[in-house]
């Protein structure tokens, strides 16, 4: 990763831009896109502009610079590649003070989007700094796992937030912060799964998106798989840069690596704690969750963050619908005795199938409409 920016974004293909979007990962990718279609399909002439990646390009956005190429996870990795993200913030406040689009919208990734935010406001071209440019938000980051005061500083920065857990809104009950609960993009009308139960199926390994994180965790996924001793794995990866990761740990025959695209049935999974991990937990797939972090990040994580889990599903029903297996604990027989008890156990594989069932009805769209519609009305 480069430590400057070696060029300037472009300026708008339409010659405004109504829309700027900051998706910094690929699950906000995907979110992205699909909010940018719906809202395109309303109006074709919605001028959108995006710091995002592929999908974003092809739902119709301009893709100023794929920002998921550039994602990196935990605070080492962070620090390593400073210089490049601050030269990548400069550059989109210089693009944002000279473009003047009518709304931002910041999708996750809040190490990023919400020093944009703040910086928006004290330039002056936020709404909520005395400009013109409206500030909304769509996935909230996690205060209720840690930094919970980040809300104070959001309800400054931001005209409106949506988010995609229901107990988010009352996170922001003491601000003066719009928060509206707009349905998991999971269980949206017309969302396709990549994945779906079948017993009979391959075991799914989910090492992430990431490649600092895929470098670490698929090497203990590939352990647990070879100790179990049956069946076929596929590898599931978003993007080319992750294929060369995930050939370097060398699997062996009988695991397939395959870009994420048609849906897949899978027997079972192990996964990290991301995006994917959600999606089998919907689809009902048994499985568990291993993690392995940098252990500086590790312990700053255990000191940070103030949840009883890693995987989000478990936490909407304060369950462990995936047992947690992290850093040490993640050993090929501890993988390997969660495999064999999701592929042979009965009452395991109906007990997921009935957690799944609870899931998809907590986080079903509710009367207030999807995202778009959301969107669509701060925006007009």
């Amino acid at each position: 990763m480069p430590s400057a920016l070696p060029f300037r974004l472009p300026p708008p293909a339409a010659g405004r831009v109504d829309l700027l979007i900051v998706a910094g990962e690929h699950s906000g990718d995907e979110h992205a896109a699909r909010m940018v279609r719906d809202l395109r399909a309303r109006d074709p002439g919605l001028a959108v502009a995006a710091l995002g990646g592929p999908q974003l390009a092809a739902a119709g956005a301009q893709l100023l610079h794929d920002l998921t190429a550039s994602s990196v996870v935990g605070l080492v990795e962070v620090l390593k590649n400073y210089s490049f993200f601050r030269a990548l913030f400069a550059e989109t406040l210089r693009w944002i003070g000279e473009h003047r689009p009518r709304a931002v919208c910041y999708v996750d990734y809040p190490g990023l989007n919400l020093r944009l935010a703040s910086a928006l406001r004290e330039r002056g071209l936020s709404v909520k700094g005395g400009g013109g440019i409206k500030t909304l938000y769509y996935i909230s980051p996690q205060i209720w796992a840690w930094k919970a005061g980040r809300r104070f500083a959001m309800a400054r920065d931001l005209d409106a937030l949506a988010v995609i857990f229901p107990f988010e809104v009352q996170c922001y009950a003491d601000t003066a912060l719009p928060v509206e609960f707009v349905g998991h993009p999971f269980v949206a009308p017309g969302h396709t799964a990549p994945v779906m139960w079948d017993p009979a199926g391959p075991v799914l390994l989910l090492p992430g998106s990431r490649k600092q994180a895929v470098a670490r965790i698929f090497p203990v996924l590939l352990a647990g798989f070879r100790a179990l001793g049956e069946r076929e794995a596929v590898v599931l990866y978003p993007s080319d840069d992750i294929l060369a990761v995930l050939r370097a740990a060398n699997p062996p025959a009988g695991v397939r690596l395959e870009k994420t695209g048609a849906p897949i049935a899978a027997s079972a999974v192990l996964t990290s704690s991301g995006t994917m991990s959600m999606h089998c937990a919907l689809a009902g797939i048994p499985g568990a969750i291993a993690y392995r972090a940098h252990p500086l990040t590790y312990l700053m994580g255990r000191w940070l963050v103030k949840v009883p889990y890693l995987g989000i599903a478990n936490l909407l029903l304060n369950e462990a619908m995936y047992p947690e297996y992290i850093q040490g604990a993640a050993t090929p027989a501890a993988l390997a005795a969660e495999l064999r008890a999701c592929l042979h156990d009965p009452a395991r594989q109906t007990r997921t199938a009935a957690q799944a069932v609870r899931l998809r009805e907590s986080l079903a769209v509710t009367a207030n409409g999807t995202v778009a519609d959301w969107l669509a009305r701060r925006i007009t």
